[in-house]
């Protein structure tokens, strides 16, 4: 959960497809492995970041998870997190909204578990409300869970799609925005 501003930071440089995208996947996962020694928690943050990226690039959340599963694939070891992404798709469309599928998915303690929740709550959301409740309601990781989502979210629908009444309460809301300003700002 802690390399979306990889995404966003290499967002600025890269295109929409595999290739350009590998370079994000490796620096996030490069970072992951710092504190993630497990190939599976270093893989996910590839994916992750590379989601971020390319959603900030424009591509929709299907062409996004498409492409970093592409990349994942060229790495070793990568089948735990794939066939966990690949549960949250079928999933969505199986069983959209339902919280019977987040148990399917796991409790989120484990990288892949959480991503996979994750992308399962930003695929069946209508909104960024909607994907959040969704993502932080069950009886696992869901702080982890609620904030993979909202950063998936958080470039899907933008400032914008935050309630204003989860604003209005926000501590430092001057400064984390101008954090955001400053990541998003930075010249190509």
């Amino acid at each position: 959960m802690r390399v979306a501003p990889v995404g966003m930071f290499m967002s600025h440089w890269i295109g929409k497809d595999a290739e350009e995208i590998h370079t994000t996947f490796e620096l996030a996962a490069d970072t992951a492995g710092i504190t993630h020694g497990h190939p599976t928690g270093r893989l996910t943050a590839g994916v992750f970041a590379a989601i971020i990226a390319l959603l900030l690039r424009g591509s929709t959340l299907k062409e996004a998870v498409g492409v970093a599963k592409g990349a994942l694939r060229r790495h070793e070891c990568h089948e735990e997190t794939l066939a966990a992404i690949e549960l949250a798709e079928e999933l969505f469309i199986s069983e959209p909204n339902s919280a019977t599928a987040i148990r399917k998915l796991g409790e989120g303690w484990v990288a892949e578990e959480a991503l996979a929740i994750s992308l399962y709550c930003a695929l069946c959301a209508r909104d960024l409300e909607s994907g959040l409740i969704l993502a932080v309601n069950h009886d696992g990781d869901s702080d982890s869970t609620g904030s993979i989502t909202g950063n998936l979210l958080g470039c899907v629908y933008g400032v914008r799609g935050i309630p204003e009444r989860w604003l209005e309460p926000l501590e430092v809301r001057a400064v984390v925005e101008r954090m955001a300003d400053a990541l998003e700002s930075i010249p190509a």
